[in-house]
């Protein structure tokens, strides 16, 4: 088969959810021996030369279209008054990017369009205008307007809460309208699977989750974690990374450790704001961006992930899950993954139970290293990205079919 792949951003380097779920299906369609054409805008915030993934070898090509995705005040308040299209959406519409897939479409021939995402949701119009038969698949990576919503929910300032309601309801609008045309529609939770569907979407509604290729996630056995040690990794451009963050340093942290002074917490990831290193809190070591994020979250014993809002999949569980770490994560945190509390993660929600959680592991009473091994059982049982990449060609077998069918 010939896959196109309609991308947000450029799928590299794969060191955030978003970017890790489109390289490694990418990746893995070309090792099953499938050819993958990747269009992507290349934004101004992950911009990358053409070549980054010519490693994938010749099955995989990338074609690139520059578009300036950047945030405007200016911009979002003329989307406000007078564009149909949510302002998360429009900064994604691009001429340039509609010439390229003119262009693309009138030279070359493909079996199957997957758009990531909602942010190129939009594209299932113009493709299906120039490809009416082609059929196109949306790989649903979140429900964006239950984020906004959620973080609307959680705003203190009103005239920002007010904004992010009008945002979410505008985003809500889009994808009732938009996601409903696809010819399919990949939800990468079973929770998105079924929201989806009450949204109108018409079957094939399937359930596809994340991958992790597991070459890349093995454990290190030259690594022994430090004693007493927590951390966190994440991408913190992402407002739900940085709004659980700050709720964590807030609400639990201080009295950790009050309760348990020998505790550490170390935090790694992309574009963490400067507010968080001039905390200076006791305990608290900021990393930044690291490398080797497999190698960062295997020095640690155990690994939070303090999410109140966001929807999807929260890629770096199933990647520490992998490594064999053990997680400490909200509910919500969770959603999505097949996973049972205190057998291969453990879960808390309230500040209070958070606090329970941690004098456990700090009292030697949580069994840390038992869980982290039956996560990397339920990983590599459960979401061994070549299995991710099966259940995405059964469902192009399925399109195939009723694309030969239409007249």
């Amino acid at each position: 088969m010939h896959i196109l792949q309609i991308c947000p951003r450029v799928p590299f380097p794969p060191t955030d959810g978003g970017a890790i779920a489109m390289y490694d299906v990418a990746a893995g369609l070309a090792r099953a021996g499938h050819r993958v054409t990747v269009l992507a805008l290349n934004t101004p915030k992950h911009h990358q030369p053409d070549t980054v993934l010519a490693h994938l070898g010749p099955n995989v090509r990338l074609l690139t279209v520059d578009v300036d995705t950047r945030l405007s005040p200016r911009k979002a308040l003329q989307n406000l008054l007078s564009s149909p299209l949510p302002y998360n959406v429009e900064r994604f519409v691009s001429p340039a990017v509609e010439a390229k897939l003119t262009q693309l479409l009138a030279e070359e021939q493909f079996d199957v369009a997957q758009l990531e995402g909602t942010f190129v949701a939009w594209y299932e119009q113009l493709l299906r205008r120039l490809a009416p038969t082609l059929p196109v698949v949306l790989r649903a990576h979140n429900l964006e307007y239950t984020i906004w919503r959620q973080l609307a929910a959680k705003t203190r300032n009103p005239l920002k809460r007010a904004y992010l309601r009008q945002l979410a309801s505008r985003l809500e609008q889009f994808e009732k309208d938009q996601l409903p045309r696809f010819a399919a529609v990949a939800a990468i939770t079973e929770a998105d699977q079924q929201r989806l569907r009450r949204l109108g979407c018409p079957e094939p509604v399937v359930f596809v989750p994340a991958g992790v290729d597991l070459s890349r996630f093995r454990r290190d056995p030259t690594i022994r974690p430090q004693p007493r040690t927590l951390c966190m990794i994440g991408s913190f451009d992402w407002l739900p990374n940085q709004e659980g963050l700050d709720w964590f340093l807030r609400e639990v942290w201080p009295e950790a450790r009050r309760q348990f002074p020998a505790l550490e917490l170390h935090l790694a990831g992309k574009n963490l704001p400067e507010r968080f290193r001039q905390l200076r809190l006791p305990g608290v070591t900021v990393h930044g961006f690291v490398e080797s994020a497999a190698g960062f979250m295997q020095q640690y014993e155990l690994m939070l992930v303090p999410l109140l809002s966001g929807g999807g999949m929260r890629i770096k569980i199933i990647e520490g899950m992998a490594l064999g770490c053990c997680i400490l994560s909200t509910t919500l945190g969770a959603e999505g993954i097949h996973v049972k509390p205190d057998f291969d993660i453990v879960v808390a929600d309230s500040a209070q139970e958070w606090l329970a959680q941690l004098g456990r592991y700090y009292r030697g009473e949580l069994p840390a290293a038992a869980i982290g091994q039956e996560a990397a059982r339920t990983i590599a049982r459960r979401y061994d990205n070549a299995r991710v990449v099966e259940s995405f060609l059964d469902l192009y077998t399925i399109l195939l079919p009723a694309r030969a069918a239409t007249p």
